[in-house]
């Protein structure tokens, strides 16, 4: 917001946020799983239309500032809404063409029903770190995961939040996530030193999650060796299973760890896909297109939705796809979503809340957990992981700083309160994508993504035993 204009009290900026929870939850409680159908991005519209009436008409904000920064938000995510219909066709073209049922039919048969839940979230930790993106992650073998989890009788949301809990781990701390190289940036850390000093707290908070999960896993009711042979029986009636199918993840993996950009790596994962359902899955394709060409059902499977009957009513759920076509809802919200965002941070709304919760900083408890708390809200506001890192160090950098705190205290919190919690609020870009990818709820699953809350209640309880934590002596005072 330029300084020229009045800043907002607390309370009035409060009213666009609690609007918006309303409406969505009437909307959720009308409309259930079909929210995201419209329901939702029209509550976001009218929370946005509420800021720009309070900013124009109480305010004096022009137009044109709302405008710009809505559009500079949506612009700012273009290449993710690119990213996220490329994952569409991506999914729909691994599942079709026998690539993801290969993966779970070979996975049920390594991976214990006791340890899956720790495997799936360590597996997906050790990808994370190297691809250092979390949506790649979940995108790929986060579906596959989702499908043996599925067929060993696990509860879907106990399979999403180990699946996220890994993926974020490595989004957080990577050298290659986009996130870890920005908090670095805003707070002008070194990135390994960040990192380095990231471990204090991350590695306590995955240590957590990873025993949660084994507890979880080994309470779990395995279902019985009957069930599960019938599963597979139906996965190699319905594709050809064979092990030349897991070229197209291999070949992924090698793009992604030799840096190939992700939109140019999902769509050549894509294209092998195409090539492999061609000649794998020409039954399934014909099937698909309705008994035409395979032309058609190769185009079918990349933009539209897929049904395949299977003996097996888990099978068939699961190899059911959307494909391209599936993500628009998605699209359509995260631009809503945008629109919100931009209209809190002109309207000044953003920047009045932050600022009452810096009045209660009086100590290194205070300040860390007032940066915690304003990074939640910031995702709550808005709705994006990368808006909010950027506000978080612009505001905190200079209490940090006269208050004689190294810059990593900063660049650590954020990415704890930020990086990782961004996918626990359903209507942020990350929530809303893991969301459609996985076909879980983000309600359903934030519960079990252990190391996600987990992460900026360590950072609190680091901050107030004081661990590895350096203040300078404040300046002296002029008489």
């Amino acid at each position: 917001m330029d300084s020229k204009y009045k800043l907002p009290s607390p309370l009035v900026s409060f009213i666009p946020i609690i609007l918006l929870t309303g409406m969505l939850f009437a909307t959720i409680r009308t409309f259930g799983g079909d929210a995201l159908s419209g329901g939702s991005q029209i509550s976001l519209l009218v929370a946005t239309a509420s800021c720009i009436f309070i900013g124009s008409v109480f305010y004096r904000i022009p137009w044109h500032n709302f405008e710009h920064a809505i559009v500079n938000n949506i612009t700012g995510v273009a290449s993710s809404l690119l990213i996220l219909l490329t994952i569409g066709a991506l999914s729909g073209t691994w599942m079709i063409s026998g690539v993801v049922p290969t993966l779970i039919y070979y996975g049920m048969q390594i991976i214990h029903p006791d340890y899956f839940l720790t495997s799936t979230c360590l597996i997906c930790v050790l990808i994370s770190v190297m691809t250092g993106s979390s949506w790649t992650t979940i995108a790929t073998i986060g579906i596959a995961l989702m499908g043996i989890g599925k067929a060993q009788g696990f509860h879907e949301g106990w399979i999403a939040g180990a699946i996220i809990s890994g993926a974020y781990f490595g989004d957080k701390v990577s050298p290659l996530s986009e996130t870890t190289v920005l908090a670095a940036s805003v707070t002008e850390t070194p990135l390994f030193k960040h990192i380095r000093y990231m471990m204090y707290t991350t590695i306590p908070s995955l240590t957590i999650a990873l025993i949660l999960f084994t507890f979880m896993g080994l309470t779990h009711e395995n279902s019985d060796t009957a069930q599960i042979t019938q599963f597979l029986t139906s996965l190699e009636q319905t594709f050809t299973i064979s092990p030349w199918l897991l070229i197209v993840p291999v070949v992924t993996g090698i793009m992604i760890a030799r840096k190939v950009p992700a939109t140019i790596t999902l769509f050549i994962s894509t294209l092998l896909a195409c090539l492999c359902a061609l000649i794998f899955q020409p039954e399934l394709l014909r099937e698909i297109a309705g008994g035409d060409s395979l032309f058609k059902g190769t185009l079918i499977t990349c933009y539209g939705s897929t049904s395949i009957h299977t003996d097996n009513a888990i099978l068939s759920d699961l190899v059911s796809t959307r494909g391209m076509g599936g993500m628009m809802n998605t699209v359509w919200l995260i631009i809503c979503a945008m629109c919100f965002g931009g209209a809190m941070t002109v309207g000044g709304m953003i920047g009045s809340i932050t600022s009452t919760l810096l009045r209660f900083v009086k100590s290194r408890f205070g300040l860390v957990s007032s940066t915690a708390l304003s990074g939640l809200f910031l995702n709550l506001a808005t709705a994006d992981q990368y808006i909010s890192i950027i506000l978080s160090g612009n505001m905190f950098g200079n209490i940090y700083r006269k208050q004689g705190y190294e810059s990593n205290l900063l660049s650590r919190t954020i990415e704890d309160s930020i990086t990782v919690t961004s996918v626990l609020v359903p209507w942020n870009t990350c929530g809303m994508t893991q969301a459609t990818i996985l076909g879980v709820t983000t309600l359903t699953y934030l519960p079990f993504c252990f190391f996600n809350w987990i992460s900026p209640l360590m950072s609190i309880l680091v901050a107030a035993i004081g661990f590895k934590i350096k203040q300078r002596p404040a300046p002296p005072t002029a008489s």
